[in-house]
């Protein structure tokens, strides 16, 4: 076959489930079965559970981003930018490529795994004051951020000032919120021996969740185990409590309580990406609705998986949990990336599909230093024997040996080393806030996505 009469296979998304697809149906697809195309504003796929880790400077950013184009023996396409809309009729992807040029991208089989961005509320100044940290440069930035507010609290000779600069909070009492507090307290834990002029007393950590309990899935004894943990650093946990308004100096609690800080992290949790919304097609809290298969009723050649679909969780369903599905873990969505690969190439080849069926193989959490809680196939563990199980689970699943030797040597040489507490000066004069990074306004209505692909749209002008 020539170009022409490949099929086109497009495949949305970099993330750990795009990026299983898209091995996956190099490996299993001859050359001449199909192209294969992937959509991605960056040309690495973020191992997004180590971010807190970058952001505390245990690893490097470079170590968590694996390159999509280190080996040559790879023959996808991989197009710059990222999906505004999706005209399921025509099959067509508007892509609007990073150096702004909106393009069309016909196909005859999708495969959607744009994952999710960061859920906010309607908080005043929530968006203008708070950081992220869903992305390799929010993690990067918020590292510089905080040692820069040791910098300047060192430097200061007024009290308020530097009594906001020495308070940090963080939202969200999940993983990725819990093993953010817990990492960067212990980066200001070390860093501050090294500021005379500061009384590391001052230095005040708040975590802080709408939810009675942190960490729910671990259950009660881990659960404690955690928030003993990080009591006993010095956290204040707060239960029950959001943010009611935040601004440059400091945020208000919804129990009354004002924190003076200029450093307002924000994790509370994630939604699937816009662009499922492009689709005019049934959503379950804003995610796709696709079968067990993992494809899309009433839409030939059109699959999604990952953050941005209600995947039916079979294992659950087989225990009668009827309705359950999975949830976006990188533990499903790199499962899931394979078994879709085998479905659209069944699907190619006439062959019948499979249901996507996958028991949860448990929970790591690593809280920094020797501290950790996991429960593996269901044991519960604490302290090094946890920290064995996360560092061990989170290495194992790394795709690349280079990310592999990369990932050890860091943690090798920061238990021996200790960190440098270097501020690179990262974007320092640019705002860097959740609105700066995640371009929640790029999508498209299906009315515009339509009209665009029509010809007849503002963007094809």
């Amino acid at each position: 076959m020539d170009n022409v009469t490949r099929p086109r296979i497009l495949v949305v998304g970099a993330g750990f489930a795009g990026v299983g697809c898209v091995r996956r149906l190099e490996r299993k697809l001859a050359s001449a079965e199909a192209e294969i195309t992937l959509v991605t504003p960056f040309a690495y796929q973020l191992y997004l559970p180590l971010l807190p880790q970058v952001a505390s400077g245990v690893l490097t950013p470079q170590s968590i981003a694996v390159s999509l184009r280190r080996s040559r023996k790879y023959r996808t396409r991989i197009i710059p930018g990222g999906a505004i809309g999706v005209d399921l009729d025509s099959k067509v992807c508007v892509i609007r490529t990073i150096n702004g040029e909106v393009v069309n991208e016909r196909y005859d089989y999708i495969v959607l795994a744009p994952g999710s961005v960061t859920r906010t509320f309607d908080i005043p100044g929530l968006t203008d004051h708070a950081y992220g940290m869903k992305t390799l440069a929010e993690a990067a930035y918020i590292r510089d951020h905080v040692i820069t507010q040791l910098d300047l609290a060192d430097a200061s000779h007024d009290d308020a000032e530097r009594a906001s600069r020495l308070q940090f909070v963080v939202v969200g009492g999940g993983y990725a919120g819990t093993e953010t507090a817990a990492c960067l307290q212990l980066l200001t834990h070390n860093a501050v021996k090294r500021y005379p002029r500061i009384d590391p007393k001052l230095i005040k950590w708040h975590l802080i969740d709408i939810a009675p309990k942190l960490m729910p899935e671990l259950g009660d004894k881990l659960g404690s185990s955690a928030q003993e943990v990080l009591r006993k650093r010095g956290i204040d946990i707060s239960l029950g409590v959001s943010i009611a308004k935040a601004g440059p100096e400091e945020v208000t609690f919804t129990d009354g309580r004002v924190v003076p800080t200029r450093t307002l992290i924000w994790t509370a949790g994630v939604v699937a990406s816009p662009l499922i919304a492009t689709l005019g097609a049934e959503t379950v809290r804003g995610r796709l609705v696709v079968t067990a298969n993992m494809d899309l009723p009433g839409h030939d050649g059109v699959f999604a998986l990952g953050d941005a679909a209600a995947v039916p969780d079979e294992a659950k369903a087989s225990k009668g949990q009827d309705g359950a599905v999975c949830p976006p873990t990188a533990q499903h969505a790199m499962r899931q990336g394979k078994v879709v690969a085998d479905n659209v190439v069944a699907t190619l080849r006439g062959q019948a599909m499979r249901p996507y069926v996958h028991k949860d193989l448990g929970l790591v959490v690593d809280l920094g230093g020797t501290d950790a809680v996991s429960k593996p196939l269901g044991i519960p563990l604490r302290g090094l024997p946890a920290q064995a199980v996360a560092r061990g689970y989170h290495w194992s699943a790394l795709r690349t040996g280079v990310a592999k030797a990369r990932v050890l040597t860091n943690w090798t040489l920061n238990a021996v080393a200790g960190d440098d507490f270097v501020r690179t000066g990262f974007q320092s004069r640019r705002a860097a806030k959740l609105k700066d990074f995640e371009y929640t306004d790029s999508y498209l209505t299906p009315e515009q996505v339509r009209a665009h692909v029509e010809g007849t749209g503002p963007e094809a002008e």
